[in-house]
């Protein structure tokens, strides 16, 4: 009797433990994160604060305009030795993050001609509607993670699955 109730206990623990984890860096605090700057050091960039809304714009005039560019219409993004030519299926508005210091994050749903659904994580840098992705990394094929998030010390890094 003892026994199945630790093994209860156990596995109880270990799920609960899986639900609280984090898996994209959705809201980080920037303001936690980064060294404090006086208001005559602030750049005007800095001074504005750019909402979801505007990171969502940017990602997506950030697509169409490679996509636009490319003679196949397609965003093309690396991935295992392939190029991948990828259209968007969604934005994840609810995963975008405003990382502080002009720093943005997208979490990105994109479709390749092989069939496959690739989830890609974005990170850019510029002014809504005119960003440039300074990182994009294959996060999930067909919805299998490749990589998780876990903050560290208020850092967000990859690990491994």
């Amino acid at each position: 009797m003892i026994t199945r109730i630790i093994i209860v206990t156990g596995i109880a623990s270990l799920l609960s433990a899986k639900a609280f984890a984090q898996e994209h860096p959705q809201h980080p605090q920037p303001a936690a994160q980064l060294p404090r700057v006086g208001r005559a050091e602030r750049g005007p960039a800095e001074e504005k604060k750019v909402t979801k809304a505007e990171i969502s714009a940017g990602i997506k005039s950030y697509i169409d305009d490679q996509t636009q560019r490319s003679g196949d219409k397609k965003l093309h993004v690396s991935y295992g030795g392939k190029d991948l030519a990828l259209a968007l299926i969604k934005v994840h508005d609810d995963r975008l993050s405003n990382l502080g210091s002009g720093k943005y994050f997208a979490c990105v749903d994109m479709k390749a001609t092989d069939g496959k659904t690739y989830d890609i994580d974005f990170f850019m840098t510029g002014n809504p509607g005119n960003m440039r992705v300074t990182d994009a990394s294959v996060h999930k094929v067909n919805g299998k993670p490749l990589y998780n998030w876990k903050e560290e010390s208020g850092v967000w890094k990859k690990v491994k699955t």
